[in-house]
C-alpha cells in the first residue's frame, strides 16, 4: 500500500460527495416541481434545451433497459475498484487522476442511489421504480439527445479526464525525481569535471 497525502483524500471525497449531493438535489428539485411528472417539457431555450422528467432502467443513453440489478452490481464493483486503485495502489498521488475519479465516483453514487430505489418513486402499478431519474433534455437539430442528469455529466467529464491523462497529460503531484537527477546529478558533475574523477 502506497502512502497518499491527506489532501488527496480530502480532494477526492469532497468532489465525490459534493457531486453526488448536487445530482440528488437537482433530481429531487425537478421531480417535485408541479406539472413535471407527466412528460411535460419546460423549455429553457425553446426547441434546444429544457427539462423533462423520465426514468431510465438501463445505463447511459438508455442502453441495456431492464438490467438494473446488473448495473447496480457493476456500480458497486466500480466504486470499490476506484478506491482500491486510488488509495491502495497509490494512483491518488496523481492530482488529475484524483479529480477524474472523484467525478466518476460522484456519478456512480448518484445513479446507484436511484437504481436501488432509494428515491421512493413508484410506477403506476405500485412497483418501486428502481431506475435512474433523468431530466436534462437537449435537442441536436430536430433530433432529441437521450435525456440525462448531472451524475451522467460527471461520469462523462471523469472519463474525458482519464482519456486526456492516458493520451499523455503529465502526472501532477507526488512524482519522484530519478536517482541520478535526470542526468543533472552526480553523473553530470563527473562529466563536467572533464574526466578528473578518473585521475
Amino acid at each position: 500500500m502506497k502512502a497518499v497525502p491527506l489532501n488527496r483524500y480530502i480532494a477526492f471525497f469532497s468532489i465525490a460527495v459534493a457531486g453526488c449531493a448536487l445530482d440528488l438535489a437537482s433530481k429531487s428539485w425537478i421531480f417535485n416541481r408541479p406539472g413535471m411528472s407527466d412528460g411535460h417539457v419546460q423549455w429553457v431555450w425553446n426547441g434546444v434545451f429544457g427539462f423533462r422528467t423520465d426514468v431510465n432502467r438501463g445505463a447511459l443513453f438508455g442502453l441495456g433497459q431492464g438490467l438494473t440489478p446488473v448495473f447496480a452490481a457493476l456500480s458497486v464493483a466500480a466504486a470499490l475498484g476506484i478506491l482500491f486503485w486510488l488509495f491502495y495502489v497509490g494512483a491518488a498521488n496523481d492530482r488529475l487522476l484524483c479529480v477524474a475519479l472523484g467525478c466518476m465516483m460522484a456519478g456512480i453514487l448518484g445513479n446507484l442511489y436511484d437504481r436501488l430505489g432509494l428515491h421512493g418513486l413508484q410506477y403506476r402499478s405500485g412497483e418501486p421504480a428502481r431506475a435512474v431519474r433523468d431530466w436534462i433534455l437537449v435537442m441536436i437539430g430536430k433530433r432529441e439527445w437521450p435525456a440525462f442528469n448531472i451524475a451522467d455529466s460527471l461520469l462523462v467529464c471523469g472519463a474525458a479526464l482519464l482519456v486526456w491523462h492516458a493520451l499523455g497529460a503529465k502526472p501532477t503531484g507526488g512524482g519522484q525525481m530519478p536517482e541520478n537527477g535526470g542526468g543533472n546529478g552526480e553523473s553530470g558533475r563527473q562529466k563536467a569535471a572533464g574526466g578528473h574523477a578518473n585521475v
